[in-house]
């Protein structure tokens, strides 16, 4: 397509892991990010202003977002000029937040597919989606949050056949089907809690119990996310891979766990890195479900947001 001028881009919030799915599953949430970028010329950026770009932020927590060159939406903005070797034009950005900062709900996933799909957009959609997730990947490192925040769903990711002559490793992206009936309820706390302190925690090495405990737990999680298997979820949240030691981050965990499932959760697990806690349940319970998190966090001197949510089934979505 032709070049435009101006395209806003909607990037659903993510929660990835899902208990045993570390680093290689999440989902899409009705949660989200919305960005705009408008080409402009040299002349518009005001003296002062950093490099070739204007950014304005609203929202909650508008006053912790960077706004220079190192704000990581427009690295990624960039990032697309550089994988076709161009040079990125002078740009103003409007970013309204919806996706908390460093709760784990994928507020860095939104970033960086929000700023690979606009300036896909304003270089006349140069790259497909498949190249645009690659790039992704790439810059967030791992694919739980990028992928379902591209394409939307829930999304499992695994690496492709290595060595293969004359072919580079790709990714293999399976969608996960999400019965209707499964609610996911989030409960945001008011303090943060940053991926790389998370990961910090984390063993090197896990036994080879561990490894087939996950294995198993995986599968089926797969299998009760599909059918809506009561019996299967609460047995498939299970987690011996980075729950056990990322729970000591975050006060209130056992409290809000314990409380969830007195509600009627299936279970609660850490919502990506955390600290925000995901609790899935049937549609029934839902309500109830949100009230009791909400209390038992309350009761430990925390003020959460809890919200039960959808998953979002289109991902981001470009508009101009």
């Amino acid at each position: 397509m032709a070049a435009v001028d101006s395209v806003s881009v909607i990037v659903p919030a993510t929660t990835a892991n899902l208990g045993p799915g570390f680093d290689c599953i999440g989902a899409a949430l009705t949660l989200y990010n919305e960005f705009k970028f408008m080409r402009v010329e040299s002349s518009f950026l005001l003296e002062g202003e950093v490099g070739k770009v204007k950014i304005t932020v609203t929202g909650a927590e508008a006053e912790q977002m960077q706004t220079d060159e190192s704000n990581l939406l427009y690295q990624a903005f960039v990032k697309l000029y550089q994988h076709l070797e161009q040079t990125p034009p002078p740009v103003e950005i409007e970013i309204k937040l919806g996706v908390p900062l460093a709760r784990g709900l994928g507020s860095s996933a939104t970033a960086i597919v929000g700023g690979l799909v606009g300036a896909n957009v304003l270089a006349g959609e140069a790259l497909s989606q498949s190249q645009l997730m690659e790039l992704a990947i790439a810059m967030e490192g791992h694919p739980d949050n990028v992928v379902p925040a591209l394409l939307g769903g829930c999304r499992l990711a695994a690496t492709g056949v290595e060595n293969q002559p004359l072919r580079r490793q790709e990714w293999v992206i399976c969608d996960v089907p999400w019965c209707e009936n499964i609610v996911p309820v989030v409960a945001i706390p008011d303090f943060e809690l940053s991926t790389k302190e998370a990961r910090q925690v984390l063993p090197t090495q896990v036994s080879r119990a561990d490894a087939i405990f996950n294995t198993a737990h995986l599968g089926l999680l797969l299998r009760g996310l599909e059918t809506g298997n009561g019996d299967w979820l609460r047995a498939a949240l299970q987690d011996k891979l980075h729950q056990p030691y990322r729970k000591a981050l975050i006060p209130g965990y056992d409290a809000v766990n314990a409380a969830a499932i007195a509600a009627g959760a299936y279970g609660m697990v850490i919502s990506g890195a955390g600290p925000t806690l995901l609790a899935l349940t049937d549609t029934s319970h839902s309500e109830a479900v949100a009230a009791a998190m909400s209390a038992a966090w309350q009761s430990q001197g925390i003020s959460p947001t809890v919200r039960s949510l959808k998953i979002d089934t289109q991902g981001a979505r470009s508009f101009y």
